[in-house]
Order: structure tokens, then C-alpha cells, then sequence
């Protein structure tokens, strides 16, 4: 606490004051000549304590900010092995929607804002594309596909010398764009394009060639904006010389094939898909593969 001194010259005595409070007069016994001298010190030892407290106070601001709070610490990594190992089991089962749920929620569960972890990242867009596709509400596919979508962009940007971020950023962005065709779909396409492009400069058979699969489809939806039909064949056929055991890019290029009139070639692929024995791992989306071509054979042909 600042105190005030008022030296009396008549008496020598002074009134001390703290913050404007009156304490009673005190005798100070100064003699005359040694007024002066006694404020010259007291002032000399206000300033040397006002001169402590502020190095003090830098002193323990600085040692404040080289040792942050425990409260600031990041949070501990949660373990990513097991859920991830667990989900893919979930994914086998993936004909049971439900099972597709616990797998995409699984890795949604390790997931985190400050420990990005590129396998968890493009797993979940991955399940986040599956899941969307067998969704019914309108709604729900959009956030399951926006989720997935930016999940596989941060994958994309952890490691950008992997197809897996690029692919699965694409394969939701393109969802999304059969959802909205002209409020999505027309400004996302230079994006799916980059981004299935990056894929085949890394690896152009990953996911099964797919990523000319999904080039050949923007040319099938896009012919009102200069799509063209050809230019979606020779997408597929260089996905086939890539892949011939994909039934989902044999019934794509039999849609093709049709769309650009021709009508043998069309059969012959539809024809293939239902002799043809599945791959192992999507065993699923062959069966459905399979029920298409055969609609399309009994209604075309």
C-alpha cells in the first residue's frame, strides 16, 4: 500500500493519508535541514520496490507461458489398430445396413481434430461412400456423403503421394453431385476430374480401376454440359484392360455402349456379368450388378 507524507514545517509533524483515509498525526522528529533528504530517500526506496515488483512480475508471466496449463495439453491419441481392425470385420457384413453403421461409427470414434490419422481418415470416407449409397433419406445421404467427402480431403492432404485420400474425396463429392446435379453436380466436376486424375497418375488400378469408372460416369451425366458417351467407353475400356474381374465396370460400360448405340457390344457385356464369378471381396454389389444386367437385357434386348 502507497503512503503520503506531509511534512508540517511549523511543527514538524505530518498527517499520514492511505488512499485518502486521514490516520492520526504522527511526529516524525525531522530536523529542518533533513526534511529534503529523508523524501529524497523514500522516494529512492519506493522506486527500487516499484522497480522489483514489475521484474517480479515479468519473471512469472514468462515462466507462465514456457510451462502451458495441464488443461492446454492436446489429448492423449486414441488407440486406432483395434477400431480399425474391428470396422473392416463390420465391413464384410455390409449387406445388413446396420452392420455398415457400426463400421463407419467405429472409425468415426477415432477420430480426431488434433491427432488427423490418414488411415482413419480415408476409412471413414470410405464407409461413409458405402453407407450412403444404401441410405433412403435424402437427408442423411447428404451428411453421410459431406462427412465422407471431407474426411477423404484431409487424407488427400496427409498424404498426397497415396491414391486412397484423392479417390474416396471424389467418390462422395460425386454422390453428392447425383444428389444435386445442378447446384453440385455442374461446379463439382473439375474436382472429381482432379481428383481421380491424381489417382491414376499414383495408382491406376486402385479400388479396382475405379477411377476411371467414375470419370466415364461424369461423361454419361454430363452430356447436356458436353459430355459425351464415346469419351465414357474409352474410360471404361481402359478400366476393363486394367480389371476384367469388375462386374461394376462391365455394367457401366454396357450403359455406355447403349448410350452411344452400340447395341452388340452392350449385350455382350451384360452377357459376361451374368457368367461371370465375383470377386471375393464385393460380393454385395456383384449380386446387384448381376439383377441390373438382366433388366437391361429383358428390357433392350
Amino acid at each position: 500500500m502507497r503512503l503520503f507524507f506531509v511534512f508540517a514545517s511549523s511543527n514538524r509533524r505530518a498527517n499520514l493519508f492511505t488512499y485518502g483515509i486521514k490516520v492520526e498525526s504522527v511526529s516524525l522528529n525531522i530536523p529542518k535541514n533533513g526534511s529534503f533528504r529523508y523524501g529524497i530517500r523514500q522516494k529512492s526506496v519506493e522506486l527500487y520496490i516499484l522497480i522489483t515488483i514489475v521484474i517480479t512480475l515479468c519473471l512469472l508471466t514468462a515462466c507462465n507461458r514456457s510451462q502451458p496449463a495441464q488443461n492446454d495439453a492436446p489429448p492423449p491419441q486414441k488407440p486406432v489398430e483395434p477400431a480399425l481392425t474391428q470396422a473392416a470385420e463390420l465391413f464384410k457384413q455390409r449387406e445388413n445396413v446396420e452392420k455398415l453403421k457400426q463400421a463407419r461409427s467405429l472409425v468415426a470414434g477415432v477420430r480426431q481434430a488434433d491427432h488427423r490419422n490418414f488411415d482413419v481418415e480415408w476409412q471413414f470416407a470410405k464407409y461413409s461412400a458405402f453407407l450412403g449409397e444404401r441410405l433412403t433419406d435424402e437427408e442423411e445421404k447428404e451428411k453421410v456423403f459431406t462427412e465422407g467427402r471431407d474426411a477423404g480431403k484431409i487424407a488427400s492432404r496427409l498424404a498426397p503421394d497415396k491414391p486412397d485420400g484423392y479417390f474416396w474425396y471424389g467418390a462422395n463429392l460425386a454422390e453428392l453431385a447425383k444428389q444435386s446435379p445442378v447446384t453440385v453436380g455442374y461446379t463439382s466436376v473439375d474436382d472429381i476430374r482432379e481428383a481421380m486424375n491424381n489417382v491414376i497418375k499414383i495408382d491406376p488400378a486402385y479400388q479396382g480401376a475405379s477411377a476411371y469408372d467414375i470419370l466415364g460416369q461424369i461423361e454419361l451425366n454430363t452430356r447436356l454440359f458436353g459430355g459425351k458417351a464415346t469419351k465414357a467407353v474409352e474410360y471404361l475400356e481402359k478400366a476393363i484392360a486394367l480389371e476384367k474381374n469388375n462386374s461394376n465396370l462391365r455394367l457401366h460400360l454396357a450403359q455406355a455402349y447403349l448410350d452411344a448405340d452400340d447395341l452388340p457390344k452392350a449385350k455382350q457385356q451384360l452377357e459376361y456379368i451374368v457368367k461371370m464369378q465375383p470377386d471375393p471381396e464385393y460380393v454385395p454389389e456383384h449380386r446387384e450388378n448381376v439383377a441390373e444386367a438382366k433388366k437391361l437385357l429383358a428390357s433392350r434386348f
